[in-house]
């Protein structure tokens, strides 16, 4: 059990790491590889798996393989075929299949989603094992998580692997090197003497009762709405900023070259924005702390379609700012508030619905809706048919093409970063409209008097 802070906190960052490699700029390599128009179903994948695989696997690491073990499996059959499936997409170079690689991207996330949950028992087994306090001890590990995750987007981008499948490589490399590390953690027992549970009790799904609740069912059905946000700038901001490429005085800019860069300051306000918290609950309540994450979608959103990475680059920086507050007030603060409303034997069940409903449904119908209305508002060019060259480095060279060439580069641009700018007004309207409908009718009377702990 010795340095057991210190084993855990690699777990932990190696875990998010893995992610971080290719979440945020794998739109972005799609773009390049002519599968634009399926960047929605690379990320609503992670929701429609995330309804069934973790559950599965958390029954499988309660009964049957004890949880450092199934983490171990989970990472080693993820990281195969997320390197199969960057293999495959350098070795095909742009005659990428869809079909082939999805498939083999589907199978790696199926098996990754669950480890989150993995890594999380494994950590709070082992610090009850070491005489350490989860509620103290587990929070300062799980940011080096966040850490791991801005690690590998940074190093992705300064690599040049934005744009190539060497960032699945490298995801998948980790999600191995996790695997074999993975064996080394304290042993997690099985629990043997569980008594015989129908499906229903075993999956959770008795806390779907409280659908039965209106405050309940409006709070879920509205975890849902919100949860279509949350993949929609993972999946989208990182095209939209190479989008940029094309504009002759923007084409060299830090926030086209480096969006990866750019677009990590979010993690690190995400991380940051989470020692405001306890104070806001405990000022202004859930309901105006959720209402103020649903706002900083609006600005999230709108502040994306109205930036550009020249003189309005503040405005995509500003964007990620708000982020932290976008995604870290709606999921913790709507934890704690299941945690409170509902009964002690349901609390884990109705933490499961609230994910389920968040990162499952809302999050694949999200960036689902979010691709259909990119394909209708964005306009899509072959930009070697229009006259664009490329020096050996890979970048536009503008000082050798003709004045016409020229003009009709920058006209495309415009039409396409017109319809980026609408795709982005569009979800920041319907954010707002979210908030709106929130503030109308979900029902919550704050008590400033009450002591509000923040459990994580």
């Amino acid at each position: 059990m010795k340095h057991m802070k210190l084993r855990l906190i690699v777990m932990n960052f190696l875990e998010y790491a893995v992610w971080g490699a290719y979440l945020t700029c794998m739109g972005r390599y799609l773009a390049k590889m002519d599968l634009g128009g399926h960047i929605g179903i690379f990320y609503s994948i992670q929701g429609i798996v995330s309804l069934f695989m973790p559950a599965i696997m958390g029954i499988v690491a309660d009964r049957w393989i004890p949880a450092q073990k199934l983490l171990s499996l989970c990472h080693a059959l993820a990281g195969a075929f997320m390197c199969s499936a960057g293999i495959y997409g350098l070795t095909v170079g742009d005659g990428i299949q869809f079909g082939v690689f999805f498939t083999l991207y589907t199978f790696s996330v199926a098996f990754f989603m669950p480890t989150i949950a993995l890594s999380n028992s494994v950590a709070y087994i082992s610090l009850d094992k070491a005489g350490l306090d989860t509620i103290r001890d587990f929070p300062p590990i799980r940011v080096f998580g966040t850490i791991g995750f801005i690690a590998t987007m940074w190093i992705v981008d300064l690599c040049g692997f934005q744009t190539t499948a060497w960032q699945f490589v490298v995801s998948g490399g980790l999600s191995i090197l996790l695997a074999v590390y993975a064996l080394t953690l304290p042993e997690c027992e099985t629990k043997k003497d569980i008594k015989p549970q129908s499906w229903v009790e075993a999956m959770g799904l008795q806390a779907f009762a409280l659908f039965k609740q209106k405050k309940m069912a409006i709070f879920f059905i509205f975890s849902m709405m919100l949860g279509m946000s949350l993949q929609v700038t993972n999946g989208f901001a990182n095209p939209y900023l190479g989008s940029f490429e094309y504009f002759p005085n923007w084409s060299d800019s830090f926030g086209v070259q480096h969006s990866n860069i750019l677009i990590s300051i979010s993690q690190v306000c995400e991380a940051l924005c989470i020692l405001f918290i306890p104070f806001f609950l405990k000022k202004f309540g859930i309901k105006n702390v959720m209402l103020i994450a649903m706002f900083a979608w609006v600005f999230r959103f709108g502040l994306f379609g109205t930036g550009d990475p020249g003189t309005g680059v503040w405005m995509f920086v500003l964007s990620c700012i708000v982020y932290g507050f976008a995604f870290d007030f709606f999921n913790i603060s709507g934890s704690l508030y299941v945690d409170q409303e509902v009964e002690p034997s349901m609390r884990s069940s109705a933490q499961g619905i609230f994910m389920m409903m968040t990162n499952g449904f809302g999050a694949a119908i999200g960036t689902l809706g979010a691709q259909a209305i990119v394909n209708k508002v964005v306009p899509t060019a072959d930009w070697e048919s229009l006259g664009v060259v490329r020096d050996e480095a890979g970048k536009i060279a503008w000082n050798i093409m003709s004045s016409d060439t020229l003009l009709t580069i920058q006209e495309t641009a415009n039409n396409i970063w017109s319809g980026w700018r609408t795709a982005w007004f569009i979800f920041a309207g319907y954010a707002l409209v979210v908030a709106i409908l929130f503030w109308i009718f979900f029902e919550y009377k704050h008590d400033p008097k009450k002591n509000i702990e923040v459990k994580h």
